[in-house]
């Protein structure tokens, strides 16, 4: 998978201005059902928003970094205590990502 550009990253970005947090993790961290939240999120959108309540354990850019790699998607923003993450659908992408 190739790394994301800075014109990219801003792209995704301003579409998730839009989007609403859709996956949460709480004070036990990132636990097996954190990663099929976020696995069932990615069958119906490329964007998802993940939300790290005030109890998490792990710091937020460990915690984003693992989030990212676990599912096999970018991570475009921390904010906050908000995580940013993108994949592309294999087969049929929807966001078409500037050059």
């Amino acid at each position: 998978m190739r790394e994301l550009s800075g014109k990219q990253r801003r792209y995704l970005r301003g579409l998730a201005n839009q989007i609403p947090a859709t996956v949460y993790a709480g004070k036990e961290g990132i636990t097996e059902s954190v990663t099929r939240s976020l696995e069932e999120a990615y069958n119906t959108r490329e964007l998802v928003k993940v939300r790290l309540e005030k109890a998490f354990p792990l710091e937020r850019g460990a915690a984003a970094e693992e989030l990212a790699s676990r599912t096999g998607s970018h991570l475009v923003q921390v904010l906050g205590r908000t995580v940013l993450l993108y994949r592309p659908d294999p087969e049929q992408p929807r966001l078409q990502l500037p050059g």
